[in-house]
């Protein structure tokens, strides 16, 4: 996992959230493909640090911290989320037969699940096996679904001893107001672009501006785009592949991720088409001619897909049918 030393942007944030005992619960939003999990994770470990300045690395906590082991650190993620990180631990896997018995074995979850909220919750109120208090992180917190926020509401308002919490979400918006309301709010800048782009560059990232461009400014999603094989010189062709109606590269992409594109691709001909600018995509890449009352309908689509990208789609025509209404709004009336 890397921290404020291979990302340098973090290094104030961490002091900030270091010395920060004004609340025991709070909400790190913003930054997701900036380091949000990378940050909330140095945190716990500042917290649970045992020498100064904190986080030392070097004592027992922290060694323990780092291993995942620390049995006063608890991460709270779905299944889906643990598989990626290759935090493989109680997930899983999605198809696979369990051996002998002839089962197949369920689908790993997106959402942090009830049981595990209940877990952690009675894990929160029981003693610090090493005395510096307990951390309990939430990532991402939007993954709770309303069952399991709700559970957590009375620990939120009255947490134990010692125990304090951190919630991660790029949006606090997507959170329960009740559960806002008892958390203080904590906003992770992304780096400025000249910082994000130095950083890209000395990953050996070719095209780094165009994959900052289309990650929206955040340098660990700009490097993710290039590692799902979005290239920039392929970036820059969606618009114009969509207003012909040609899906080939978006079928070959992950669902969520093909969605996601064009949901960005669709943002910015809105933007064009009001006579705005370009957020991910630079403007001679678009083809003239789009239509703002289709683009809009085909906004809305996007985002009811969005939604239940768990549905058990035909994800490859599923593309092409959400591609095929984009090229309808460069199509004559």
């Amino acid at each position: 996992m890397l921290d404020e030393r291979d990302l340098p942007w973090l290094a104030e944030p961490l002091q900030r959230l270091r010395d920060h005992d004004r609340s025991h619960a709070l909400i790190l939003h913003g930054g997701g493909g900036s380091g949000q999990l990378e940050l909330a994770l140095r945190v716990a470990q500042a917290w649970l640090c045992e020498r100064a300045p904190a986080p030392c690395g070097q004592c027992p906590s922290c060694h323990l911290a780092l291993a995942r082991s620390h049995l006063d650190m608890k991460v709270l993620m779905p299944e889906t989320v643990k598989l990626a990180l290759g935090w493989n631990e109680g997930a899983e896997g999605e198809g696979d037969a369990d051996e002998g018995s002839g089962k197949a074995r369920k689908k790993p979850s997106k959402d942090i699940k009830i049981d595990a909220m209940r877990q952690a919750i009675d894990w929160a109120h029981t003693s610090s096996s090493r005395g510096r208090g307990k951390v309990l992180v939430f990532y991402p917190a939007d993954a709770m679904n309303e069952t399991s926020a709700n559970a957590l509401l009375k620990t939120l308002e009255e947490p134990s001893s010692g125990t304090r919490l951190l919630l991660c979400v790029d949006d606090p918006e997507r959170l329960l107001p009740t559960v806002r309301s008892r958390c203080q709010r904590v906003r992770l800048v992304p780096p400025t672009p000249e910082q994000a782009l130095d950083w890209l560059t000395r990953q050996g990232v070719d095209g780094a501006a165009a994959l900052l461009r289309a990650s929206g400014g955040e340098p660990l999603a700009a490097q993710s785009l290039l590692v799902e094989g979005l290239t920039p010189a392929l970036w820059s062709q969606l618009p114009g592949q969509v207003a012909q109606g040609d899906a080939r590269a978006l079928v070959a992409l992950a669902l969520p991720r093909a969605v996601r594109v064009l949901q960005q691709i669709c943002h910015d001909a809105m933007a064009l088409a009001a006579g705005g600018a370009p957020r991910f995509f630079e403007p001679g890449q678009f083809p003239p001619g789009a239509r703002l009352d289709a683009l809009a309908a085909w906004a809305s689509e996007l985002a009811r897909v969005a939604r239940h990208d768990e549905h058990p789609w035909n994800a490859p025509l599923r593309v092409e049918a959400l591609v095929a209404q984009g090229q309808r709004t460069w199509m004559a009336p």
